[in-house]
C-alpha cells in the first residue's frame, strides 16, 4: 500500500481557560490516502473541527498542541510559519463551515480567488482571473465570467459554498479539508456540493477529509470513517465495516438514532441518553460510560481507558466489551434498523 498523504499520530489539543484546561482532542490517530474520502463523524463538541484546524495551525494562541501531523513525511506542527503558509491553500485547502464568515464581504468573490492564486503561484493577474473563472465553472456556478465580479451577498447559500470550494481548488491542492460543508443548505444543494467533492476525489485523485455529523452523507460519499467522541476516535474503518459490523456502543447509538424510512411514523426516535461530558474534566475510564447501556465495572469501563484494538483487518475500536458485544450481535441489533436505510451506498 502507498504511503498516506496525511498521517496524524497521537494528536492532543487543549485550551487554557480560567476554569482549567479544556481537553478538546486526546490522542487522535488518522490517515488519508490520495483519492480517498475520509469522514470524521461525531456530535458537536467531540473535537472534529478542532482536529481539522490544528492540522494547519489555525487555532488561537491559547491552544497547546502535541503529537505529529505528517504531511508527505513532513511534520506540520514543527515547520516554520513561512512553510505553513505555503501549505495552506497551496497543498492543503480548507472549506470552512460558514462561507459568510470565511468570505470577505467587501471584496468581489473572483478577486478573493485571484489573491489565493497569486499568493501560491507565479502567474500574472490576468492568468489568475482566468483560473478563477475556470474554478467557478468547475463547481457548477452559472455564468462564471459574470459571477466572478459579484460580491458575496449576491450569491445564494449554495453558491457561496461552491465559491468556497472553487477557492479551495484554485491551486490544485492534494488534500481538501471540508468542515461541515453543507450546513444550513437545502437537501438538493447539499447533494450538488457533495457531488462536486466526491467527483474531485474519485476523478482527480484529490484526498478529502470530510468533517460531518450526517451519517447519510458518510454512507453516500466516504470510503473510510473515523467516529469521534469526547476528543478521541472510538471507531474507525471502511464505511461498510463501521456501518455493518459496528464495534462501539457510541457508533451503534448514532446509527440507531436515525429515523427509519419504512418504520412507524408515530414511533419515537431512539436518542442516545444523557449529554456529552465536559472536557474540562472527562470521566475516568471510557468517556462514554455514563451514557452506555453496556458499561460494566468488571470490564473496567469506569476506571480504565479502553485501548484501541483491531476487530477485523482495517477495523478498529476502543471499547472494553467490543468483542463480547459484537459476538453476541448486540451492537448490530441496536443499529441494524438504521443501517438498512443508509446502507445503500449509492444514495446521497
Amino acid at each position: 500500500m502507498a504511503e498516506p498523504l496525511l498521517e496524524v499520530e497521537d494528536l492532543t489539543v487543549s485550551f487554557r481557560t480560567d476554569d482549567g484546561a479544556v481537553q478538546a482532542v486526546r490522542g487522535v490517530n488518522l490517515s488519508v490516502q490520495a483519492g480517498e474520502v475520509l469522514a470524521v463523524v461525531g456530535e458537536s463538541g467531540s473535537g472534529k473541527s478542532v482536529t481539522a484546524m490544528s492540522l494547519l495551525q489555525l487555532l488561537p494562541p491559547t491552544a497547546e498542541i502535541t503529537g505529529r501531523v505528517s504531511w508527505q513525511g513532513e511534520d506540520l506542527l514543527s515547520v516554520p510559519p513561512e512553510r505553513i503558509r505555503e501549505v495552506r491553500g497551496g497543498e492543503i485547502a480548507m472549506i470552512f463551515q460558514d462561507p459568510l464568515t470565511a468570505l470577505n464581504p467587501v471584496y468581489r468573490v473572483g478577486d478573493q480567488i485571484v489573491e489565493m492564486v497569486l499568493a501560491h503561484e507565479k502567474v500574472g493577474r490576468a492568468e489568475a482571473r482566468k483560473r478563477a473563472i475556470e474554478m467557478l465553472d468547475l463547481v457548477g456556478i452559472p455564468q462564471p465570467d459574470r459571477r466572478v465580479d459579484q460580491y458575496t451577498h449576491e450569491f445564494s447559500g449554495g453558491m457561496r459554498q461552491r465559491a468556497m470550494i472553487a477557492m479551495a481548488l484554485a491551486c490544485d491542492p492534494k488534500l481538501i479539508i471540508a468542515d461541515e460543508p453543507t450546513t444550513a443548505l437545502d437537501v438538493t444543494v447539499q447533494a450538488q456540493v457533495l457531488e462536486v467533492l466526491a467527483d474531485l476525489a474519485h476523478r482527480m485523485g484529490t484526498a478529502v477529509v470530510l468533517i460531518t455529523h450526517d451519517l447519510g452523507v458518510v454512507a453516500g460519499m466516504a470510503d473510510q470513517v473515523s467516529v469521534m467522541y469526547a476528543g478521541r476516535i472510538v471507531e474507525s474503518g471502511s464505511v461498510d465495516q463501521v456501518f455493518d459490523a459496528t464495534g462501539h456502543p457510541y457508533t451503534s447509538g448514532l446509527l440507531a438514532s436515525l429515523p427509519r424510512l419504512d418504520g412507524d411514523v408515530d414511533a419515537p426516535l431512539l436518542p442516545i441518553p444523557g449529554q456529552p461530558p465536559s472536557m474540562l474534566a472527562p470521566p475516568p475510564g471510557c468517556a462514554f460510560n455514563p451514557r452506555c447501556r453496556w458499561a460494566s465495572e468488571e470490564a473496567g469501563c469506569f476506571t480504565v481507558l479502553p485501548p484501541t484494538a483491531e476487530r477485523s483487518p482495517g477495523h478498529r475500536s476502543a471499547c472494553h466489551r467490543a468483542d463480547e458485544l459484537m459476538a453476541a450481535g448486540l451492537l448490530d441489533r441496536l443499529a441494524g434498523a438504521a443501517t438498512a436505510d443508509v446502507g445503500d451506498r449509492g444514495a446521497m
